[in-house]
């Protein structure tokens, strides 16, 4: 016979709370790491804010769809660009770099252009600004110019001082930083700015045959900046306005669009062009290399849930198709591994 006591039951059918059932797993009992619904939903309860992003931190985004309008099978294997018409969805997500959460929109700073297109080969990201060329030519400098863009370890405070100490210690960001402080260093809204890769990458068709490219997505919309005083003003009026403009246009029917044009350079010119094309401060002449339109991309739908599909979107330069792969541009060589890290 069994030494325990015999089980008692309160009014309502429950046993009795004892010292024995405090210490036995059951309706009175302990919770145990078994219980793996409980430790699923206290795991997503602590993890529904998730560490921000390095950098591009605040964005914003929406789906739509790429149509190529012309037959890159010349340049491309890549399925998604080898038939006219034919329609691939993608995901936009548009960003500021330096800015925090919360910050306002209208600060003058670079945006971020990401685009995801959902290819029968597999996701294609294509990271880019809205500018042709970046600050610097060397990812071993990328860390440094992020964090010259944050705040002061000492006082928690963002420094002027540090930002233009790197700029002026790396003489090749002068491109870039004349172009951010112009009117472009503040567009009016997402909507109405140009898309680069910035980077240069590869293009190989069936034959084998290689081409090094440049990504253009010129704005349908045309082109509008906030004058410095106007971006000001707004900081007051709207600090989520660019935010704001993206999901009431395309809600309202105003469907944003891009066309995409091309530079396509054949691999044996890089050889003795007379400056180094994979340089990302520099930008290709065009009367060199004229854009050639081959699509066009349409935002025509918004989250449903921000923080799922937005917040949490990732993007990976290394993630590529057949057909399409990176150039002896180094920020691009480093970006295949630093994304896909940061995304992680």
């Amino acid at each position: 016979m069994s030494d325990r006591p015999p089980k008692t039951t309160t009014d309502a059918g429950a046993p009795a709370p004892s010292d024995e059932h405090s210490l036995t797993v059951g309706p009175t009992g302990p919770n145990v790491l078994q219980d793996a619904y409980l430790i699923q939903k206290l795991a997503r309860f602590v993890r529904e804010r998730v560490p921000d992003r390095v950098y591009h931190v605040k964005g914003g985004g929406a789906f739509g769809y790429f149509e190529a309008t012309a037959d890159c099978s010349q340049w491309t294997k890549a399925a998604f660009l080898g038939q006219v018409g034919k329609r691939t969805p993608v995901l936009l997500r548009l960003s500021a770099v330096a800015a925090e959460e919360g910050y306002p929109d209208a600060d003058r700073d670079v945006r971020g252009f990401a685009v995801k297109f959902y290819t029968e080969e597999g996701n294609y990201d294509l990271v880019g600004n809205n500018t042709p060329v970046f600050f610097i030519r060397d990812p071993m400098k990328f860390p440094d110019f992020i964090h010259s863009q944050e705040r002061m370890p000492d006082s928690g405070l963002r420094s002027n001082n540090m930002q233009w100490d790197f700029w002026t210690l790396s003489p090749e960001s002068a491109h870039q930083v004349t172009v951010l402080m112009s009117d472009r260093g503040t567009p009016r809204s997402w909507r109405h700015m140009n898309g680069y890769s910035s980077d240069t990458y590869m293009w190989q068709n069936a034959g084998g045959e290689k081409f090094w490219v440049k990504y253009h997505f010129k704005t349908e919309q045309g082109i509008q900046n906030l004058t410095d005083a106007e971006a000001k003003a707004m900081r007051v009026e709207d600090l989520d306005c660019h935010r704001r403009d993206l999901r009431e246009a395309i809600d309202r029917g105003d469907l944003p669009s891009w066309r995409l044009e091309m530079q396509i350079m054949p691999q044996a010119d890089a050889a003795d062009y007379r400056f180094n094309p994979f340089d990302v401060t520099k930008t290709w002449p065009h009367k060199d290399y004229p854009p050639i339109t081959v699509g066009r991309m349409v935002l025509d739908r918004n989250p449903e849930n921000f923080f799922a599909e937005i917040t949490q979107s990732g993007f990976d330069v290394a993630n590529m198709v057949p057909g399409i792969g990176p150039s002896p541009d180094r920020m691009v060589l480093g970006r295949m591994f630093a994304y896909g890290d940061s995304m992680r």
